[in-house]
């Protein structure tokens, strides 16, 4: 199975690529669906995130409390702190999930990550393909205001906090530049994929 990272900042669109390419048969793990599932499932990373961002980290009936965790992450500056709980466990799930999806058939796995650049070397290295998704800050601004629904200055904050995508280019494989339009992005998250299957064979 041909393993496809792919990263870009918030609104780049690589939300919409990944879509394609599961339209297209792919195998589609999200980094943040596979943190709640161990924030929620994983009886460590339960004890942890209890002891340091406390009780209310889960509600009454063992659920995680995701609102009180983003206050305390992203408000309160502390995401740091809930990365290194959460992130150096994922490698290992990840690994778990790419070969099921493997055994079961699928030719292409692909990880969607914010942080995907923020992996250490060996790491990177388990990816046959490095994609980044780019689009300029006012096109960004513009789609996460509507998606989301939220002020422009919130949507700023949580842009500020994220790498320079642009300066991390010489580290992809794959550049996707989405400043066309949605019908362009989707043509040409198609075309790549179509050289992963070649690539499989």
């Amino acid at each position: 199975m041909i393993k496809v990272g792919i990263t870009g900042g918030i609104g780049s669109g690589k939300s919409t690529v990944c879509e394609v390419w599961a339209d297209q048969g792919g195998y589609v793990l999200n980094a943040d669906a596979l943190a709640k599932q161990l924030m929620g499932g994983n009886k460590d990373v339960r004890k942890e995130l209890i002891d340091t961002f406390g009780p209310a980290a889960f509600h009454a009936d063992g659920s995680l409390n995701r609102t009180h965790l983003a206050e305390q992450a992203f408000r309160r500056d502390r995401v740091d702190e809930l990365n290194a709980i959460v992130h150096p466990r994922l490698p290992a799930l990840l690994r778990q999930k790419m070969e099921q999806a493997s055994r079961e058939g699928y030719k292409v796995g692909i990880y969607e990550a914010a942080l995907l650049l923020e992996l250490t070397k060996d790491r990177l290295d388990y990816f046959d393909h490095i994609v980044l998704v780019l689009a300029d800050e006012g096109r960004r601004l513009r789609w996460v205001k509507e998606r989301d629904d939220t002020a422009t200055a919130d949507v700023k904050s949580r842009m500020d906090k994220q790498r320079n995508f642009e300066q991390a280019a010489s580290q992809a494989h794959i550049v996707i530049r989405n400043n066309g339009t949605l019908a362009q992005l989707k043509e040409k998250a198609r075309s790549i994929f179509d050289t992963f299957l070649s690539s499989s064979h």
